[in-house]
């Protein structure tokens, strides 16, 4: 599903060469649940990005679903990002001016779904997630824990081979965060979508079938 082949990344900041990643090597199997840890500045999210195609490496190839992502123009890899991956944030993400029905179709506003198609996909989902009475409702009268599986619902709305989640737990208290890594978890297994997660939370990572450490741009 996933296979990153002697990846290096590297950027200026100022006079200094940064090196984000080293020549890393990463497989990622299709219906896995894995987990990506390590400290700040390790190139978690770097890793993240060129799974996204957010950036193209210095060195090495990406490929994701069977796409060569650095073959893509910026055009073809919008729409391979749009039909492909679910993005879940630790910030949720979610327009305040909308509401839950509506930030959950957004992507299927991109996919030039029609409205009535696209929000009734995204109340089915929502009432699967247990938000029924909370369709209409603004982000800002939502709690963490409803906004978060808003949030999941906009990335599984488009029905994504991947989702990637970046932090999801991290702005939710412990007992939220867990609730959100059972839904993770469920849509892996029920519905065979690959889940990769960036974590520093020992507890969520343990949902995962795999973890993957990193650190100074290198699996460890």
């Amino acid at each position: 599903m996933i296979h990153l082949e002697n990846i290096s990344v590297e950027y200026r900041l100022k006079s200094e060469r940064v090196q984000a990643l080293r020549n890393l090597n990463l497989h990622v199997r299709e219906g896995s649940f894995e987990a990506i840890m390590g400290p700040s500045g390790s190139g978690k999210t770097t890793l993240i990005q060129l799974i996204a195609g957010l950036l193209t490496p210095t060195a090495g190839e990406v490929i994701v679903s069977g796409e060569n992502l650095s073959r893509l123009g910026d055009e073809k890899i919008s729409s391979f990002r749009n039909r492909t991956i679910g993005f879940v944030f630790q910030f949720f993400n979610l327009p305040n001016y909308y509401t839950a029905v509506d930030n959950a179709a957004l992507p299927l506003v991109f996919a030039g779904v029609d409205e009535r198609t696209r929000r009734l996909r995204a109340r089915t989902l929502l009432a699967e997630f247990g938000l029924q009475d909370r369709l209409d409702h603004k982000p800002d009268q939502l709690s963490g824990g409803e906004a978060q599986r808003v949030a999941i619902a906009r990335a599984l709305i488009n029905n994504p081979k991947i989702i990637l989640a970046d932090e999801p737990t991290g702005n939710l208290d412990r007992d939220t965060g867990g609730h959100v890594m059972e839904l993770l978890q469920k849509i892996n297994r029920e519905r065979g979508v690959t889940v990769l997660m960036v974590t520093h939370d020992e507890k969520a990572a343990g949902f995962a079938q795999r973890i993957i450490r990193i650190e100074k741009g290198e699996l460890v």
